[in-house]
């Protein structure tokens, strides 16, 4: 049997069975899935483990074969800021450090029991530590990114905003599939090609997201806040690689922060992979995960 036969039937297995509706069943659907998505990890120099950043917040430390020092990545996984962590997320790390980049994939806190600004504020001093940090484990903080996909996308965004101008500011952001701008979020515009399963699951996954990271009202004042929609302040973000699927209910997202950056002149690019689902970079099985990460890769390696 191939690859590509299980993969398959995961897939089908996210989009026909019942949605989660707690934040503690979207955890365990996701932790599911990790054991596939993380199979047959990349080889790598190190992999340090739950390394302290901060009260509550760690990361998994992934260095790269060879000599350093090495560009550094501060990874921030996704999980709709309810559920992720660097364990689901571990075989996407390995792929930035086997391309020779000194990762550093950060635990965050997850709402609701810590909803925002927790996890940002815990990414942003992630990556403020992984600044001071880097050259320990033989990364080169002033070659640093951050990247996410999904609500790390939201925060990679949101914290690079905030770190603008500081010591610690990324000089390019990977931002994968993200949240941009929560006031927007709602159905796939048409002709996406989005499946109606995942349609469903989308419209019921929202407000179950939304309501655990922001509360079931949260004000017109917080939905523009950069902090929570970086959108609103796009011409503070670095140079910027946003991917995403074209079969993905944020694929809006995409164009309108793509739209953003162009305005403000801030160097990005941006790619729809057509047919792709909302998580493709971790499906392997799926033919555009590889050449999708690859790029990202590229692009790294001409900004830091």
């Amino acid at each position: 049997m191939t690859d590509a036969a299980p993969g398959a039937d995961l897939l089908a297995q996210l989009f026909t069975q019942k949605p989660p509706e707690t934040a503690q069943e979207m955890r365990t659907l996701l932790e599911s899935f990790a054991g596939f998505m993380n199979a047959d990890l990349p080889q790598v120099g190190a992999l340090h483990e739950a390394v302290p950043v901060a009260p509550g917040v760690t990361a998994d430390v992934i260095e790269p074969s060879g000599d350093g020092p090495h560009p550094v990545l501060v990874y921030l996984h996704g999980g709709g800021w309810v559920c992720g962590s660097p364990a689901t997320h571990r075989k996407l790390g390995h792929r930035f450090a086997e391309a020779g980049h000194l990762v550093f994939n950060v635990d965050y806190r997850l709402a609701p029991e810590h909803p925002f600004p927790t996890p940002f504020e815990d990414c942003v001093e992630a990556i403020r530590w992984a600044a001071r940090e880097a050259p320990r484990f033989g990364g080169d903080p002033e070659r640093l990114a951050v990247g996410g996909d999904s609500a790390g996308g939201n925060l990679a965004a949101a914290a690079a905003i905030q770190l603008a101008g500081s010591a610690a500011a990324p000089k390019a952001a990977l931002l994968i599939y993200g949240v941009f701008d929560f006031a927007a979020l709602g159905d796939a515009p048409e002709g996406t090609g989005t499946p109606d399963a995942m349609l469903e699951i989308g419209r019921g996954l929202v407000d179950l997201m939304v309501g655990s990271y922001l509360g079931a009202e949260p004000s017109g004042s917080v939905l523009a806040d950069p902090r929570v929609s970086p959108l609103h302040a796009a011409e503070k973000l670095p140079p910027s690689h946003i991917v995403v699927g074209s079969a993905d209910p944020l694929v809006a997202q995409a164009e309108a922060l793509a739209r953003a950056l162009e305005a403000a002149g801030v160097p990005f690019e941006h790619h729809v992979d057509e047919g792709m689902p909302h998580g493709y970079a971790q499906m392997e099985f799926l033919p555009a995960a590889r050449p999708a990460i690859d790029r990202m890769v590229e692009f790294l390696r001409t900004h830091v």
